[in-house]
């Protein structure tokens, strides 16, 4: 679930109203209304001051990411070192006479 839904239970699971939460957290009751309809997110600030309205706390979740395999360590790649990538393109014989 994501982290706009769980906000959006915890509005719903609260019972204040979105005008309440409006004036209680300096969030425009507009920007609340859309965001609770799915309409638009939030940003940071307003999410952390929503948060501590609904007696939440945010909390940074670290992306998993990719594990190495024990000892295959990168090697640097033979040949053009530093040089760009050239697109390969058909090159077209020359005529005699040219």
């Amino acid at each position: 679930m994501s982290l706009q839904q769980q906000m959006r239970d915890a509005m719903i699971a609260d019972g204040r109203s979105r005008y309440r939460l409006s004036k209680e957290t300096g969030v425009a009751a507009e920007t609340l209304s859309r965001f609770y309809h799915g309409e638009r997110g939030l940003s940071a600030a307003a999410m952390e001051k929503l948060a501590d309205a609904l007696g939440l706390e945010l909390q940074p979740v670290k992306p998993a990411r990719a594990k190495r395999k024990a000892g295959k360590a990168s090697k640097p790649k033979a040949g053009r070192k530093g040089k760009a990538k050239r697109k390969a393109t058909k090159r077209t014989p020359k005529r005699k006479g040219e």
